[in-house]
């Protein structure tokens, strides 16, 4: 689905050009306070594709951290020996990847029992305003659509890959980012900034007829400005937790252990 190479070639360009970060900001700031509220320390941890520095901040807590950078052979395959690490995470990262249930695989089998996976990576709606107004735009300047914005993985997907890979205790929430703008090229500038231009294998290859860019920018004004006439862009950001399995972890019950009918605490709780 992702050209991996091209996305490489794209995250360089934009740190050579001055890489806007607001949303790696954002996260590494609550990667750090989530990783404050775990009572551990972790003594082999790793800093999977994360662009940029964009965990640099974590160094101070994290001094042993080793950083896995993309590269340009587009590899996903994980440098990582089994049950070598205590600590994985990754920021804005795991969009991009092609085989994402082999990758969470892969990191899974890496963690020590009792090891971490934090990551946070784009999904749900994420969006969804450039890709409604390309949509109409093409169809009504080109009679036809092409993909412009990849598709992003929803909650319960994420959740649903944990588990499947085999992680104890996922956990996933989102935190919904919405950024203003004057208009939608300045959007898409910094998409371009942030090295998170279209990447997609099946993306049109010859340059987007002007019309349809200009009917583009009038259709999201016409649909996603507030009353200002600037326009909204939505980013959510899924953050995505689990444990390697430990025998110390807390437990399911085995089914049909309980002690007491929840038919009769109903039936208690309404004579009550």
């Amino acid at each position: 689905m992702f050209d991996r190479a091209l996305l490489h070639a794209r995250q360089r360009r934009a740190l050579a050009q001055g890489p806007v970060t607001f949303l790696l900001d954002r996260v590494a700031e609550d990667m750090s306070d989530r990783l404050a509220a775990v009572m551990r320390e972790f003594h082999a941890p790793a800093d999977l594709w994360t662009p940029g520095e964009g965990l640099a901040a974590l160094r101070t807590r994290l001094p042993a951290i080793a950083r896995i950078a993309p590269d340009a052979a587009a590899a996903e395959t994980l440098p990582f020996a089994p049950e070598s690490l205590d600590l994985v995470v990754s920021a804005l990262a795991l969009q991009f990847v092609n085989d994402l249930p082999g990758v969470l695989a892969q990191i899974r089998r890496a963690l020590k029992p009792d090891g971490l996976l934090l990551a946070a990576m784009i999904g749900g709606d994420s969006l969804t305003e450039l890709r409604q107004a390309f949509a109409a735009a093409e169809a009504e300047c080109e009679g036809g659509v092409s993909p412009r914005v990849a598709p992003f993985a929803d909650l319960r997907d994420i959740g649903a890959l944990l588990q499947r890979a085999g992680f104890a205790l996922p956990v996933t929430d989102v935190d919904r980012v919405v950024v203003r703008y004057g208009n939608a090229f300045a959007l898409m500038q910094d998409l371009r900034r942030m090295g998170a231009a279209n990447v997609l294998i099946e993306r049109r290859r010859t340059p987007t007829r002007r019309a349809t860019l200009l009917r583009m920018a009038d259709i999201y004004t016409e649909r996603f400005a507030d009353a200002d006439g600037r326009i909204r862009a939505t980013f959510d950001i899924i953050w995505l937790s689990g444990w390697a399995p430990h025998a110390s972890q807390q437990q399911p019950l085995k089914p049909g252990s309980a002690k007491a009918s929840l038919a009769e605490a109903v039936k208690k709780a309404g004579e009550t």
